[in-house]
């Protein structure tokens, strides 16, 4: 069965989780009996956790035409002739307004009815509740139909076994994608290899042919300078100047920079802006404003934290708010383009996964309410991309709730996504 991602937005990664169906279609009849037969829409439907009856109803509103689906055969029939394309299209837009999150973006939400008679998706990632435009024909539709409530864990554990199922799939796509990809790369490390070697034994052939003048050359300018290198006595100039020029010499511009602090900290003693920094919010201001200079320069993440002088935690937390300076919104987003240089920062010690946490709670804090509201969806974005581990964030979690700053919204923002972490570990644990 040929899977695609769920959602326009998401259809060149190769490593998205959430895949569905291709739709299948099949024209029946003929005159003015023709009609579309969706063949598959019931392996669609499941995969997008809504009711196949939905789909069909919203083909049938779009195009104007009636629509059926049957529950016991699960047949589904829109009035016409319409080709595979248009109703791909049509099914992306269901997807944007009655399955994905108006917050993060994930197809993992549930429908629910508020007493208002209103139609709401709540997100079980991140807690976002998105309210879905009721001017929309479908939305009497489901007001009249509802989808079925979840009675008991038994259905939760279904979803689960689906879920995994869609996973597996996808994970058996992805590997054949990553078994050609690593192909390709062995064949140009292969072809690169075989171009040095040649390159190689080129110059070596050059030096074979060369080494014999040069070494009688060599040979009488030692025999008549013998009895005068007995008579020189050699010193090296060890000069903070001649230091300076030969790391220049020596070195990338970058590295020299850094080697040249190294080499100046005995005069910086003196300098009272180090003084200053015994001052915690000075040496804090200072990292950060090293953090950024380092991100001008490009200098690489690795590289910038061994670089920077103060703990690790305060390293993290500085560098952290170098990389989101000036972001109004998005931090998400914002956080992924860096994503390189916070998964340096995980790269290390046992729980240095708690260092980026700290750093991502002290950012928020002392930001605008718009980061401490985005701080499910950074978790969630930096949990996708194996940068942060559940492990790690619930134990962040606990320890910062049940601490002395328990009355702070970070903790009452990130509530929902641990939750929804902690419910699906019991539950694979149950099965």
């Amino acid at each position: 069965m040929a899977l695609q991602n769920i959602g326009a937005s998401n259809s060149d990664d190769a490593f998205y989780r959430y895949k569905m169906p291709k739709m299948i279609t099949k024209i029946e009849g003929r005159g003015n009996g023709i009609k579309t037969n969706i063949v598959n829409m019931v392996d669609v439907a499941k995969a997008l956790a809504r009711p196949a009856s939905y789909t069909t109803k919203y083909f049938g509103c779009e195009l104007g035409a009636q629509s059926k689906f049957d529950e016991k055969t699960g047949v589904s029939l829109v009035n016409g002739s319409h080709d595979t394309a248009k109703l791909a299209g049509l099914l992306e837009n269901f997807i944007k307004k009655y399955v994905q999150c108006y917050g993060c973006g994930n197809p993992e939400t549930e429908i629910l009815i508020t007493k208002s008679q209103m139609v709401q998706l709540k997100c079980a990632a991140c807690g976002f509740v998105s309210d879905v435009d009721m001017r929309d024909k479908l939305t009497s539709f489901i007001l009249k139909n509802p989808p079925e409530q979840k009675k008991n864990s038994k259905d939760k554990k279904a979803m689960r076994r689906a879920e995994k199922e869609r996973l597996k799939e996808g994970e058996a796509a992805d590997k054949v994608q990553k078994k050609l990809q690593q192909q390709t790369k062995d064949a140009v490390k292969k072809t690169s290899k075989d171009k040095t070697s040649s390159k190689k034994k080129g110059n070596a052939s050059d030096e074979d042919r060369v080494s014999p003048a040069a070494s009688q050359a060599g040979d009488k300018e030692n025999g008549s300078g013998e009895e005068d290198d007995d008579e020189v006595q050699w010193q090296t100039d060890t000069s903070a100047e001649a230091a300076r020029q030969r790391i220049q010499e020596q070195l990338s511009s970058v590295t020299a920079e850094m080697v040249m602090l190294s080499t100046e900290e005995p005069v910086k003693k003196t300098n009272p802006v180090v003084e200053e920094k015994s001052n915690g919010k000075t040496m804090k201001k200072n990292l950060v404003d090293m953090a950024k200079e380092y991100l001008k320069k490009g200098v690489g993440p690795k590289e910038m934290l061994s670089s920077l002088s103060g703990s690790s935690q305060e390293n993290a937390s500085a560098l952290y708010e170098a990389l989101l300076d000036g972001v109004e919104k998005g931090y998400a987003k914002h956080a992924l383009k860096k994503k390189n240089y916070l998964a340096a920062v995980v790269d290390g010690e046992n729980d240095s996964q708690l260092l980026l946490l700290k750093a991502i709670e002290d950012f928020c804090e002392k930001s605008n309410p718009i980061a401490v509201k985005e701080v499910p969806l950074v978790l969630k974005a930096l949990y996708d991309v194996d940068i942060l581990e559940e492990e790690y964030i619930v134990k962040w979690y606990e320890e910062g709730a049940s601490g002395g700053n328990k009355s702070s919204l970070v903790w009452k923002n990130a509530k929902p996504f641990v939750e929804w972490l902690q419910s699906a570990e019991s539950e694979t644990e149950e099965e």
